[in-house]
């Protein structure tokens, strides 16, 4: 008992961290903090369609008692035309499962998929569950890093020298969280190969699919890989503005002869937990199928496209800072010249931004990155409040030393 709760506490360490603990008895005591730490919409504005709200509602009085432990038919099958859309190879309808967020459905796989020290390969920088998941289900989290002057593609060296006879999955945040990367076709090929060298699943993370900006299209990888077992995981959180809703899903797809003893053990889980949200899931059908609001969000003159733009400038006009356009998602993975502010600890300054100026950000190790030299921004508040608040980071910096 006592193992699990500390190796839990240890896991956690990044995800829920110091800095928000402080940000919360600030908040506690008063004080109001700008909060550019999270990626949830709905504090700055952005609303649910008004379809995907009228749904839900209707739906709730036909919600009574439990759907399938993969979900209602009718959202599956959205999911799994949506994934025809995407390209992604040998489907069927068994092979979509509706989950209370991709979260929930992250933990699942992983759990079928680990024994005790089996590895995993993330990247770094990451989306912390990830990491979370893989060490909670008793495996190793092994990461390989991203590039940062070649726009945060993996490096695919390191990527392949840290393989061992332990790794099981290759995972794959494609547009990525933290850094708003997108990786292009040729370079998914790339990683397909690696992963068909060493016959490894590739687990998939691509929530934030419709968020893309610039004219660039997302391509799934699992699209390139009908030889392989692959996982896909998305929902409607991001795209859609409806983080609380908890909508999300998986879906299997490729050569699903290598996963057979996998997906015996994915539906076991599944049905441990009896099914996903039910009201949540009558929504899929609609937000798949209807306007996508979301595309008036990234073009030029659309809210995150701009906000996008105004913490782009406000960041370049700032000494010691310098950051990689993102192409999709909302966030941006500055960078730090910790020999300018004699930084050696990322969450320290992360710290005192917070108790000098109120603003909230995640330093760089809560997503894995192993140097003091990184921190995220969510750009989703309005485009003068980025501002404001590249002002006050910039003032901070103006005479801070570590």
């Amino acid at each position: 008992m006592f193992t699990k709760s500390s190796k839990l506490d240890n896991v956690l360490y990044d995800v829920r961290g110091p800095v928000v603990d402080e940000a919360a008895r600030m908040e506690e005591h008063g004080l109001q903090v700008l909060k550019l730490n999270i990626g949830n919409p709905a504090p700055f504005g952005f609303r649910a369609p008004d379809e995907v709200v009228t749904d839900m509602r209707y739906a709730i009085a036909d919600s009574e008692g439990y759907s399938d432990s993969r979900g209602l038919v009718s959202a599956r099958k959205a999911i799994m035309q949506y994934a025809q859309i995407k390209g992604l190879p040998n489907l069927d309808m068994k092979d979509i499962y509706t989950g209370n967020g991709a979260s929930e459905l992250i933990q699942l796989a992983l759990h079928a998929l680990i024994n005790d020290g089996d590895e995993v390969l993330v990247p770094a920088p990451d989306y912390p569950l990830w990491t979370a998941c893989v060490n909670l289900a008793g495996g190793k989290a092994v990461h390989y890093l991203c590039d940062e002057e070649s726009d945060w593609l993996p490096d695919l060296k390191d990527m392949e020298a840290k393989i061992s006879d332990k790794t099981k999955a290759i995972v794959v945040i494609n547009p990525n969280n933290p850094t708003g990367a997108l990786y292009p076709k040729e370079f998914l090929e790339q990683i397909v190969e690696v992963a068909r060298r060493h016959q490894l699943m590739i687990m998939a993370d691509e929530i934030y699919d419709r968020l893309v900006m610039d004219g660039e299209k997302h391509v799934s990888i699992a699209s390139l890989a009908p030889d392989l077992f692959c996982v896909t995981f998305n929902g409607l959180s991001k795209s859609h503005m409806v983080c609380g809703f908890r909508v999300g899903w998986m879906v299997f797809s490729g050569n699903k002869e290598l996963g057979r003893d996998y997906i015996s053990g994915v539906n076991m889980l599944s049905n441990m937990r009896l099914c996903s949200n039910v009201p949540g899931q009558s929504i899929i059908q609609t937000a798949l199928g209807g306007y996508q609001s979301v595309n008036e969000y990234i073009v030029p003159g659309g809210r995150i496209y701009e906000q996008r733009e105004a913490i782009c400038q406000a960041l370049s006009e700032i000494p010691g800072i310098s950051a990689k356009r993102p192409k999709a998602a909302f966030y941006i993975f500055p960078k730090l010249d910790v020999k300018r502010f004699n930084i050696t600890d990322d969450n320290r300054f992360a710290l005192d931004l917070l108790k000098k100026k109120r603003v909230l950000i995640v330093p760089g190790r809560g997503f894995n990155w192993p140097r003091p030299d990184h921190f995220r921004i969510v750009y989703l508040p309005r485009a003068e409040v980025l501002r404001e608040a590249a002002g006050k980071l910039k003032d901070f910096l103006a005479g801070y030393r570590q």
